[in-house]
This record gives C-alpha cells, structure tokens and sequence, in this order.
C-alpha cells in the first residue's frame, strides 16, 4: 500500500470517509431526482389568446393524486403526493379565481440551511390566499424569509397576467412573459436552475432545458404553442439533446430478444416523471371559472390527460382515491411494461419496441386518440358553459363522466396491463 494511502488509514480518518459516503448519496440522489420542466406562456404566444401554465413534475414519489381545498380565501385544485391523506404540500394548482400556480426546484437559489423544503407548502398557502399574479407577487414580499425557498414559481391568472418568479428565502425576482424585453416570443421555459443565481455551474436540467427551448421555438414559429402542443408533444418528448437521439424515428432491432432501449433520466419525458400539468387560462376576470387544470398522473408516455375545474368543488374520483388514484395505478402498471428490467440502474431504461409495438400500432397513438376524444369532448362543454354558467353539480358531473371514461377506455385499449 503507498504511503500516502497507509497513513491516511493509520491516522484513523477513514470513519469520517464512512460518516460521508450517505451525504454524497444524498446528494447525488436529490440532484438526478429533483427535476421539472416547465413553462409559462403569454397569451400574445398563443393562438386563442389565453396564457399557459405546463409542469412535468419529476419527484421520487411516483403515486400522485388530485385533492380539492378550501383555502384561507379561495378553494382550489392541486396535484399532490398519495402518501398523505392531509398533506401539507401541493405541487401545481388552480383556484376559483383563475389563478394558477407551480414550480420547478432550483437548488442553485437554496443554501445547506434552507434548501428549498416547502417550496410545496408555499404554493399551497398562496392558492389559497391570491387571486392575481400580482397578489402572488405581493405574497412572496409580505413573507420574505418566513418559507424556505428554492424555485421558479410559474403563475397564471384570469386576467392574461404570465410570469416567473426565482425566488429564494429572502429574495426573489419576477420574469414576465408578456415584457418583449424578458421574453420577446412571450413565454418562458425553464428546468432546474435560475438564471438569477450567482453560480452559472449550479442547479440542473441543462440538457432538457436545451431540448425545451428547441420545442418552444419550433411551435411558436409554426403558430401552434397551445395546449395540444404541450400535452402531445413536449410532455411526452423522449429526444436526448446532447446525444440527438430521436427513439420514435430509429429503425428498431429485427431480433426481439435485443430491443432497443433508451435512458430516459435526460429526456422531457424522465423515468422519475410522476405527473403533468397544463394550466389554460381564464378568457376574462368574469370567466375565471372556465379556466381550465389538464392533468396527467404518471409518466407522460403511459397516460392521458383530464380536465378538472375548482368551480366542481370536488376532483374526479378516477384522479382521486384515499391511497392512490386509479388513473395513476394504470399508468404504473403501464410503465412497468415499457421499463421491465428493475435491476440497479436498468429501471431507468424506456423499452422502445414495446412503446413502439404495443398491440399493433404502439402506446402512443393509443393513448393520444384517447387524449384527443377527452379534448374533443372537453371543449364541447366549455363552449356550452361560455353561453350559459354551469352550476358546480353539472361541472363535477362531467369531468367525473369524462374521467372515468378515460380510464375505460385506456383498459380496453390496453387489455393485458392489470392494475394493482
């Protein structure tokens, strides 16, 4: 043995090297599993007008579920982690007032101290006391350094208002995507890192932040950043940027024995993607009930998005469940088809042929004829509310109907994946 390395071993430091072995694990794990992407865009980007709100929610808890809240002013609807009944954190949500809400983590704004842990328990606090983006704005300056921060806060509201916020603890700053000169193409994509931090090296998501900027641009340039862009084709993005990896396009293997797979922990569409969800705004102030939560419980490639409104004081009971919500089991059973291999590292290895094979024709266009049936029947409803206000009876019957039948439909398209 060298005698560097021996007298490193005899001088008794090597507890201190076992005592630092979980903290670099720790480490390592929150970086490759904290993730998002997500965007916010003005309503001049858009064809109808509206803003939009997108987060793909990357986390390590895989069951996600859909709660209705009463707040301290306004109820609303959020995305929130299964394993609590009451839990303390939501992570993307609508209120009545047409106000919507979500974040990505930054851990490039936290410090060792204050790394970002209620970033969740914030957005929950300000959908239900904020109405506006500029009452958002004015709630994260009356509680400076009372939350621990580490985000970009993405908020919409019913009055066309699209913005970031990189907010820390103590500090935050606004990005608004209708100022040509913050966003000149009016909207805003952003993964895991601020552009306001003081270290360029820090944070994460570099490689989707490439391939998101990509996306954007291409939709904007071609006149469709709208709704059915983000659910059909950003969420579900399984390009790695760096490597130019195009897995929908490759020719796949001729042996079946020796599939092709890609891993999907670089990709828009990540392996530790747990939801979706798109945020149509508001047309008025006098219409904030028609603004509209898209969600997707699961990964993007193995579900289908569903309306829910606040205005039905409830959440449809196929996104809800006292443990688990029934479309987030389906889309687990399915992405335990499309990544079979649970051994080490291979759990993050997408099985192309199968999502391209699947019965014939393959997931996708499965799940996106349904999606587009859902939309279809969607904006049927919404058109008929415009004339003539729903009660919140007739809303919370309709998206119950229309989410439960996405689920039937995925089980009849997909007759071999069984639920738990």
């Amino acid at each position: 043995m060298p005698t560097q390395a021996r007298n490193f071993w005899t001088r008794g430091l090597w507890p201190y090297v076992i005592l630092l072995i979980p903290a670099l694990f720790l480490a390592a794990f929150r970086q490759s599993a904290l993730g998002c992407t997500v965007a916010v865009v003005s309503g001049k980007a858009t064809p109808d007008g509206r803003p939009l709100l997108w987060k793909n929610r990357d986390a390590a808890a895989v069951d996600n579920k859909m709660m209705f809240f009463r707040g301290e002013k306004f109820a609303f609807v959020a995305v929130v982690s299964s394993e609590r009944t009451d839990p303390g954190s939501v992570w993307a949500g609508l209120n009545t007032e047409g106000l919507a809400v979500m974040n990505s983590a930054a851990s490039d704004l936290g410090t060792e101290s204050r790394p970002g842990d209620q970033n969740g328990v914030f957005i929950k606090a300000a959908l239900g006391e904020c109405a506006t983006v500029a009452e958002f704005e004015a709630f994260l300056e009356r509680t400076k350094g009372q939350y621990d921060l580490a985000a970009d806060f993405g908020v919409i509201d019913a009055g066309g208002e699209a913005c970031f916020f990189e907010a820390s603890s103590e500090n935050f700053v606004k990005f608004d995507a209708r100022d040509p000169r913050v966003a000149p193409f009016g909207y805003i994509v952003r993964t895991n890192y601020a552009f306001t931090s003081s270290d360029p090296l820090e944070g994460g998501g570099f490689i989707r932040f490439e391939r998101v900027s990509r996306l954007f641009e291409r939709a904007r340039a071609e006149k469709r950043l709208d709704l059915g862009f983000i659910l059909r084709e950003a969420s579900r993005d399984l390009v790695h940027e760096k490597l130019h990896s195009h897995p929908l396009d490759r020719p796949l293997p001729a042996d079946p024995a020796a599939p092709l797979y890609i891993n999907t922990n670089d990709t828009i569409n990540r392996n530790s993607t747990v939801s979706v969800s798109v945020f149509h705004g508001a047309p008025s102030r006098a219409r904030a009930d028609l603004a509209t939560m898209w969600v997707l419980l699961g990964q993007p490639v193995a579900g289908v998005a569903v309306p829910v409104w606040p205005a039905a004081v409830a959440v449809p009971s196929a996104t809800a469940g006292e443990k688990t919500a029934p479309l987030c089991d389906f889309d687990r059973a399915l992405v335990s088809y499309l990544y079979p291999d649970s051994r080490g590292r291979m759990a993050g290895y997408l099985n192309v042929n199968r999502l391209r094979t699947c019965g014939g024709e393959g997931v996708l266009p499965k799940l996106l004829r349904i999606e587009a049936e859902v939309m279809s029947r969607a904006e049927a409803a919404l058109a008929g509310w415009e004339k003539a206000r729903p009660t919140p009876a007739a809303v919370a019957a309709f998206q119950d109907k229309l989410a439960s039948w996405a689920l039937e439909a995925l089980r009849r398209e997909f007759p071999d994946i069984r639920m738990p």
